[in-house]
């Protein structure tokens, strides 16, 4: 393999990993289509016009092909039983700590509870740092389609928040 492409998959291979499992929400799925969103960029490099960056370019097609699983009909007969975030408690020392890793776990998983068209805007904005000109271009949806979807998914975790 090319090594300046080895560079970019080490570069982007966790944006990748937690873009997948924000759609496909299972550990094992989403390390085979991070796997088959590399291969493909890896195929395609030659079409990459640098109209957006390269971490952009990837997200898109990490993007579609969890769309792709989503829609397909292995998807449909799987259930789902990882959730985002989970992650083992490193430091147990202090009770602050282990209330903000129960906190953002409930987060996590309140993120992921959301319909998808509210799932990946939250994710795209907090977690991957784009912007909402960048989300849309991305998405294919208008800018303010993005803000509008920011602001209702906003307002979902906030009202599971209070309640």
């Amino acid at each position: 393999m090319d090594p300046d492409f080895n560079k970019i998959v080490e570069l982007h291979v966790n944006d990748i990993r937690k873009i997948v499992f924000s759609y496909v929400k299972n550990h094992h799925t989403m390390e085979d289509i991070t796997q088959e969103v590399f291969i493909s960029a890896y195929h395609n490099i030659s079409q990459f016009r640098g109209d957006s960056s390269i971490k952009n370019w990837l997200l898109k097609i990490a993007v579609n092909k969890s769309k792709d699983y989503l829609k397909s009909w292995h998807h449909r007969k799987v259930q789902m039983t990882h959730w985002f975030g989970k992650e083992e408690q490193a430091n147990k020392d202090t009770e602050e700590t282990v209330l903000a890793q129960v906190r953002d776990r409930e987060l996590a998983n309140d993120i992921m509870q959301l319909p998808v068209k509210y799932r990946e805007v939250i994710i795209l904005y907090y977690y991957q740092d784009l912007d909402t000109n960048e989300i849309s271009s991305l998405l294919g949806l208008n800018v303010n389609t993005v803000k509008t979807r920011l602001i209702r998914s906003r307002d979902l975790l906030k009202r599971r928040f209070d309640f």
